[in-house]
């Protein structure tokens, strides 16, 4: 809850936080046994034939570069794989004709990959379905928060006016200071 809070935080003032993004890139010819394999697996499925050839996953492994579980782009030239990340992203290309690899990834730094995980952004379908069960956990938590303030506001005057306030000030806030 308390890293929920700090990133609501940085997000509010994501404006004002310099941030010093890390690129790297790759540049080289695809080797030609494995433009060979890309090429034939074009050649037999035609534009979109599905999954990668083995031997370009294991060449880009060899470079750290994990594509499993990407979405490929094909088209009869080129090979397109873009790689969103929490806290940055990453894209390859393979030319098919000129046999050229071009690989960029961008690493925003912490606060970025903290923000990201705040939204769910780029972080898959554990991490949001994480997101949602703690999100629900929040909601029971403030309901038995009222449920208790309601058993216990008879011996405590300012339990409702302080609730109230509470539901009123942002509202307020809303309808006069929020510009649409």
């Amino acid at each position: 809850m308390t890293l929920f809070a700090v990133t609501g935080i940085t997000l509010n003032h994501a404006g004002q936080i310099e941030a010093h993004p890390v690129t790297t890139s790759i540049e080289e010819p695809v080797p030609d046994e494995v433009l060979a394999a890309v090429r034939a697996s074009v050649a037999e499925a035609g534009v979109e034939p599905g999954p990668l050839p083995a031997a370009l996953g294991r060449w880009l492994e060899d470079r750290s570069i994990r594509i499993r579980g990407r979405e490929v782009e094909w088209s009869p030239d080129e090979i397109y794989i873009s790689m969103p990340r929490p806290g940055g992203d990453a894209w390859l290309s393979i030319d098919l004709a000129a046999g050229e690899f071009i690989y960029e990834s961008t690493d925003r730094g912490l606060v970025s990959w903290l923000n990201d995980l705040h939204k769910g952004r780029n972080t898959g379908k554990a991490w949001q379905w994480f997101i949602d069960v703690f999100s629900v956990a929040c909601l029971v938590f403030c309901a038995t928060g009222l449920w208790l303030l309601a058993r216990h506001s008879g011996a405590r005057a300012a339990t409702w006016p302080v609730v109230g306030l509470g539901v009123v000030a942002p509202l307020l806030l809303i309808l006069l200071f929020m510009h649409r």
